[in-house]
């Protein structure tokens, strides 16, 4: 009897190789890559991804995190043990730093989140990068569908979403001139699901803020945002512990959780697999100032 063997990936096998190669083909193509790593999910799937395309050698590029001086603690000690496991060199352009040195401006309404923008594009001047990696999805948000795997960014760091380069057959095009530079997206084509697919299949270390446990929270615009000294309550809100967790991560001022007992990876996928809103869109604050809030920040040169 002859046995026909079956040589088709899974869906995650897919999702997998295409994300190495994407990684190779920076490598190879690019002077200067540099992976932003914020210590969310995403940004931990990109370093776990990157991990595998290079080895047994370390990572060729470093990695980059915009900090704003808001960020969760349980993110900042999770990036750090993986910049620590994987030996590479973490570059931090802060905003409380360039705001000091005059690189943005602090006008006391403007979010920190918001001035992430010109400490990015400096960082990236500074640096000399030529590329950066950047964890956004597709299905994320509608600016974020728009965008390429390669992702052209002009001598300004700005984006225009009507001029971008076809991508056919996942053949991609680097030409870049002197100032310019890409942002790649590795993990366009993937899903939230397949995110925490990949994570458990992988055991990855996540921040444990993504299960679900207690929190003392307030609640804002029909959001729960954590207690904090950064979260001063405005009249009429109170504090009350409830049990959540988060489904993104980023500045502790506008990034809400949302009520859940999911406290393992399974429970976690059977909620989001019933979700009918994506994670940005229900739980970050910043992408609700209008129904274009992203695309505005894409095309000054946000991630």
């Amino acid at each position: 009897m002859t046995v026909h063997a079956d040589y088709r990936l899974s869906q995650l096998a897919e999702l997998e190789a295409e994300s190495i190669h994407i990684f190779r083909e920076v490598a190879a193509e690019f002077e200067k890559p540099v992976l932003m790593f914020s210590g969310g999910k995403d940004s931990i799937v990109m370093m776990r991804l990157a991990e595998k395309a290079f080895f047994p050698a370390k990572i060729p590029f470093p990695v980059l995190q915009v900090d704003t001086g808001y960020d969760f603690p349980e993110v900042l000690e999770t990036r750090d043990h993986w910049v620590d496991r994987l030996g590479v060199r973490l570059v931090i352009a802060s905003v409380e730093a360039a705001i000091a040195n005059g690189v943005v401006v602090d006008d006391g309404k403007t979010s920190r989140n918001r001035l992430q923008t010109g400490t990015l594009l400096h960082a990236i001047e500074e640096e000399g990068f030529t590329a950066a990696f950047g964890g956004g999805r597709r299905d994320e948000e509608k600016a974020r569908a728009k965008e390429r795997v390669y992702s052209h960014r002009d001598d300004f760091g700005q984006w225009d979403p009507k001029n971008q380069r076809p991508e056919l057959w996942s053949l991609y095009n680097g030409r870049i001139h002197a100032g310019e530079h890409m942002r790649i997206f590795p993990l366009s084509n993937w899903t939230e699901l397949d995110i925490w697919y990949y994570i458990g299949a992988e055991e990855i270390d996540i921040p444990n803020i993504y299960f679900a446990h207690q929190r003392r929270v307030f609640r804002r615009d029909n959001m729960l945002y954590s207690e904090s000294e950064h979260n001063p309550l405005r009249r009429g809100e109170t504090v009350e512990e409830r049990t959540v967790r988060f489904r993104t991560v980023g500045d502790i001022t506008l990034t809400g959780c949302v009520e859940s007992n999911a406290d393992t990876i399974a429970a976690v996928i059977g909620e989001i697999a019933v979700a009918r809103v994506t994670e940005r869109g229900e739980t970050r604050g910043d992408d609700r100032f209008s129904e274009a809030a992203m695309e505005d920040r894409k095309r000054e040169g946000y991630f």
